[in-house]
């Protein structure tokens, strides 16, 4: 999406993860003031309907990649596994690629295991940079080298700052937006992650139009990544 210049305001990035599965939260999330980063499951059912609207709404898409996760927790069908073969990885890479069109690149759908893995990640971030892609790494793990298999392949990417809805409460989504506000002060940057819970949805409905008068800029995704080593 087109990004005005940031003339030294703090810049702030908000992904949606896990949209797509339920149609009434997510519609609730795409009808948010934008541009919002939306990152669709690419077994979601009617996706090319959903991510038009979305696009339509001046949102930036994304597809979120389902990858294994190191705990027991089931990532989807199609999921990038570790144990898979580099055909397969790609195999598997494509096919969710297919789901829907107009997106910028990818973040991973859980993944801590396979992120943490850096011949694996090096397999899915090779096909991105074929494809002119970029990478968000969620760092669903201390241990993830999805971002700096990216740097070193020049492929744009960047890593999140803040999760938003690990706890569900109206306080701690709240807290969480606090912490996004101080984290883009610092560092002139924040990337948060949340979910269309409707805790989140209601609390950014709230907090998005006050962006601008506090002196930040909601910008999408592809504003912010960066390819060097040197880049934050």
């Amino acid at each position: 999406m087109p990004t005005p210049p940031a003339e030294g305001r703090p810049r702030i990035v908000i992904v949606i993860d896990d949209m797509g599965l339920d149609h009434r939260r997510s519609g609730r999330v795409v009808a948010l003031p934008g541009p919002l980063t939306l990152a669709w499951l690419p077994y979601a059912r009617d996706l090319p309907i959903q991510t038009r609207q979305a696009h339509q709404r001046g949102h930036e898409l994304i597809v979120h990649m389902p990858m294994e996760p190191a705990g027991s927790g089931d990532p989807g069908p199609n999921a990038l596994l570790v144990r898979q073969s580099p055909e397969e990885i790609r195999s598997r890479l494509r096919t969710n690629l297919d789901a829907f069109s107009g997106y910028v690149g990818i973040n991973n759908h859980m993944g801590s295991r396979f992120t943490a893995d850096a011949a694996a990640s090096a397999v899915v971030v090779e096909e991105l940079a074929r494809r002119g892609l970029l990478v968000l790494d969620s760092r669903t793990t201390a241990d993830s080298r999805l971002r700096d298999e990216a740097v070193r392949r020049h492929v744009p990417s960047a890593s999140r700052d803040v999760f938003l809805d690990h706890v569900q409460t109206p306080a701690a989504v709240s807290a969480a937006l606090e912490k996004v506000e101080a984290t883009a002060r610092r560092q002139g940057l924040a990337i948060a992650i949340g979910h269309p819970h409707d805790v989140t949805t209601e609390a950014l409905a709230r907090w998005l139009p006050t962006l601008a008068g506090k002196g930040f800029q909601l910008v999408p995704l592809s504003a912010v990544v960066r390819t060097g080593p040197s880049e934050s």
